[in-house]
């Protein structure tokens, strides 16, 4: 997004700042883990967009394919609303392969914050948090969101490898998302 960095986590304990920096970039900091070792990243961008249009279009796992680089499909289990609990099953590129993981959906607060856990899939499990704040009176959104990477096993030597390449990857994905959104708002409606 406009910036990646590392500081005081607005869900509590250590993590990103809130409000985020104005400005630079930081790598992935290890934090510690009862199970495993941990990874985390922050990137956060600001989108000419209300809240409740931006919530829709980042919470959603379905719509990753379009803004998230790594991401190649996600379809929903099952034909229920998007909820907590609710399974996305997703194709990740990672390097030249494609692997198919599971996620689940562990938050979803519309239209302020959401949460994403791996599953299923891979021996690094991946936490997505995400935070939506209003700016200019709600017409505009600032967008956090915190990658998480612990790994178990062969992941723990993973784990800080993901979370450097995210670390580039995560500013790239919340411009990629700024630029959807705001094409999107710009798109002439078809009469009616």
């Amino acid at each position: 997004m406009g910036q990646a960095s590392l500081l005081a986590s607005p869900w509590g304990g250590a993590g990103p700042a809130w409000p985020p920096p104005a400005a630079g970039t930081a790598g992935p900091r290890e934090i510690a883990s009862k199970g495993g070792a941990m990874a985390e990243i922050v990137a956060t961008v600001e989108i000419s967009r209300r809240p409740d249009e931006v919530f829709a279009h980042a919470a959603d796992p379905v719509h990753h394919p379009a803004w998230v680089g790594s991401v190649v499909s996600a379809r929903r289990q099952g034909d229920a609303p998007l909820a907590v609990g609710s399974k996305v099953l997703v194709t990740r590129r990672l390097g030249p392969r494609a692997l198919a993981t599971t996620e689940e959906v562990t938050e979803l607060n519309p239209p302020t914050t959401w949460a994403n856990r791996g599953i299923a899939g891979l021996p690094v499990i991946a936490v997505a948090k995400g935070r939506v704040a209003p700016l200019d009176d709600g017409t505009r959104s600032r967008v956090t969101i915190t990658l998480t990477f612990e790994g178990h096993g062969i992941g723990k030597l993973l784990a800080p490898i993901l979370a450097r390449r995210q670390a580039r990857q995560l500013p790239k994905d919340g411009q990629n998302l700024k630029q959807l959104l705001e094409r999107d708002a710009q798109a002439p409606t078809p009469n009616a």
